[in-house]
């Protein structure tokens, strides 16, 4: 923008610049010219006058030396019969025609041009009086005349576009900023706000920006403490049913029921918190999937056991960081594999693989008809809410990757994250292979 800017102001200033220089040098020329003219014009008047007081060939020969053009041999008297007095540079055509007209005239010769001037003396005979005006007369100062000008554009010109890059310069910062901090707060930087700078305009757009981000904040923190509220709410349930759990009788069906009560209380803390941490907050929580994976297979492996269900897990020899907060990478995990347990019959085998480049769960199942619509946000083709694998993929998209949904090397479905874009993956791919 700040380019586009100087290149308008120094369209626009060449314009005008031309638009007034280029008949001002045409008029330097035309009053060099007029000047040259009028200076042979009183030449040639000062000895017309002589010629009215006395024709008399030494008269005239020391009038013409007295003056100046005379003295520089620019000067001459033609009389009739009469041997030109003093320097001619014109032809004896061109005085005849000026003689015959009694006009005065100017006429092109060799180097420049003459002015003419008849005059009729008192016995009746015509006079030509001839003034040679050079070339160098007729543009005596229009050079530098020219100079000045084209000096005066360059500095009219470099000191508009100068101020135009001044001035753009600020419009130019303005609008980053502008933009960097829409991009900041998009990122999830809430506390971002802008100086209002530069023009009315940006700074209206600024104002606004700012305006806007307090309400988006203001927004998000209600919306943060209404979740927290409504699972604060489940806990009235939660405590009722763990009562119930606490009041069976010794057994493993008891004792998974309150293993339960007691991962849902925790899970409902998790939530709880994590809402009320904010978005920022939650961004920057880093967690080990390896270690959420353990705690979560420990609950799931219960189910698996009755439902008589094989299942593996490979890898996880390492810690994996993910950028994701803990309750939600909870919610991730439960729902891929709570994904197996809701649509795969019983006894139907699951295999977790875990590494660096992300997770994947398979199963022996029927596998997904339709995996565009499975993704789609309450949207189900199995009776569930259809929030599950919306869940997966926008934790996916959280770190920067991609879900997966394909069919299983077991014979079933995959479902997936993997942590980094499939062209950082081939990049990586790349680089192990060379």
């Amino acid at each position: 923008m700040r380019w586009t800017l100087n290149r308008l102001a120094l369209a626009i200033t060449s314009m005008v610049a031309l638009a007034f220089l280029v008949p001002l040098a045409v008029a330097t020329r035309q009053i060099a010219y007029d000047r040259a003219v009028s200076d042979a014009r009183q030449q040639a008047t000062s000895l017309v006058t002589v010629l009215g007081v006395d024709a008399d060939p030494t008269l005239l020969t020391n009038a013409v030396a007295s003056t100046t053009a005379g003295s520089e041999s620019r000067l001459a008297v033609h009389l009739p019969d009469v041997e030109a007095i003093g320097v001619s540079h014109t032809s004896d055509a061109q005085i005849a025609v000026a003689a015959e007209d009694r006009r005065s005239a100017l006429a092109p010769v060799a180097d420049g041009m003459v002015y003419l001037q008849p005059t009729v003396l008192t016995d009746g005979r015509t006079v030509v009086v001839e003034v040679f005006v050079p070339d160098a007369e007729l543009t005596r100062g229009v050079w530098a005349a020219w100079f000045v000008l084209g000096g005066l554009a360059i500095v009219l010109v470099a000191g508009s576009t100068l101020l135009a890059d001044r001035l753009g310069s600020r419009l130019v910062r303005a609008t980053r900023e502008l933009s960097g901090s829409a991009r900041r707060l998009g990122s999830g930087e809430l506390d971002t706000r802008v100086t209002p700078d530069g023009p009315r305009e940006l700074r209206d757009a600024a104002n606004a920006f700012n305006t806007m981000a307090d309400d988006l904040k203001s927004l998000l923190d209600r919306e943060r403490e209404l979740a927290a509220d409504l699972s604060h709410r489940l806990r009235t349930p939660l405590t009722a049913l763990r009562l119930d759990a606490e009041a069976m009788p010794p057994g493993p069906i008891g004792e998974r029921m309150r293993q339960a009560c007691d991962l849902l209380d925790e899970e409902l803390e998790a939530i709880i918190k994590g809402a009320r941490l904010g978005v920022q907050a939650r961004g920057q929580e880093m967690t080990d999937l390896v270690e959420v994976l353990a705690d979560r297979l420990a609950f799931w492996s219960v189910l698996a056991e009755d439902q008589e269900r094989p299942w593996q897990v490979v890898g996880g020899d390492e810690p994996v960081m993910v950028a994701v907060p803990r309750s939600e990478l909870i919610g991730v995990v439960d729902a891929m594999l709570g994904n197996v347990f809701s649509h795969t019959p019983e006894r139907v085998a699951f295999r977790v693989t875990v590494s660096p480049a992300g997770l994947l769960v398979d199963d022996a199942g029927p596998g997904i008809d339709n995996p565009a619509l499975s993704v789609q946000r309450g949207v189900s083709g199995a009776g569930s809410t259809g929030l599950g694998l919306d869940i997966v993929r926008r934790a996916a998209e959280m770190v920067g990757g991609q879900m997966v949904i394909d069919r299983s090397p077991l014979g079933g479905a995959r479902v997936g994250i993997y942590l980094q874009a499939p062209a950082a993956r081939s990049r990586r791919v790349r680089r192990t292979v060379s």
